[in-house]
């Protein structure tokens, strides 16, 4: 089973994702954010370290954007694609660049990952951001994220077995 799992900030995403894989062994964890650093975001570190505490012994981390390195095989859980998208566009220096060349980067490191996915036996849980629901940001930033990301969504829900919406930590399979 592959699934993607969508929602807002808050919106109850991450448990729910993690709540597909109870009873899962040897679960690969990939946290592609920002290792926390407490002296200079201590909402991060502790948005981190609440997730760290919800998850079972037997789960193991990796923190890593480089999503050719994510193994092969397993039980994977991915959270989230928007740290991820964050991350890889911060560490290029493309948030300045043409969308069209953001977006270009951005799918050429993805690519090889949604094969991976596509061809990957065994239970998948990819988690993401929806944020093209409200307004239109009013930074250039926030409008190149939400295509990115939306782009980033709409490419591993074409490889995934179900998609989840949550809101307010109901869920809408669709």
């Amino acid at each position: 089973m592959k699934v993607l799992v969508t929602g807002g900030v808050r919106s109850g995403k991450s448990a729910h994702a993690e709540g597909l894989l109870d009873g899962e062994e040897n679960v690969t964890y990939v946290a592609p954010g920002d290792v926390p650093d407490p002296d200079h975001d201590p909402e991060w570190a502790a948005r981190v370290a609440a997730h760290q505490l919800r998850r079972p012994a037997s789960w193991a981390t990796l923190e890593t954007r480089d999503l050719a390195a994510v193994p092969s095989d397993g039980p994977l859980l991915l959270d989230s694609l928007g740290t991820w998208v964050t991350g890889v566009v911060d560490e290029a220096g493309l948030w300045d660049a043409p969308g069209s060349q953001v977006l270009e980067h951005v799918m050429a490191l993805l690519d090889p990952f949604v094969a991976g996915v596509r061809a990957r036996a065994g239970t998948v849980v990819l988690v993401s951001e929806e944020v093209g629901l409200g307004g239109v940001a009013e930074h250039r930033s926030g409008r190149l994220f939400a295509d990115v990301i939306g782009t980033v969504n709409q490419r591993l829900a074409e490889v995934c077995d179900e998609v989840h919406l949550v809101v307010a930590g109901r869920v809408l399979r669709l």
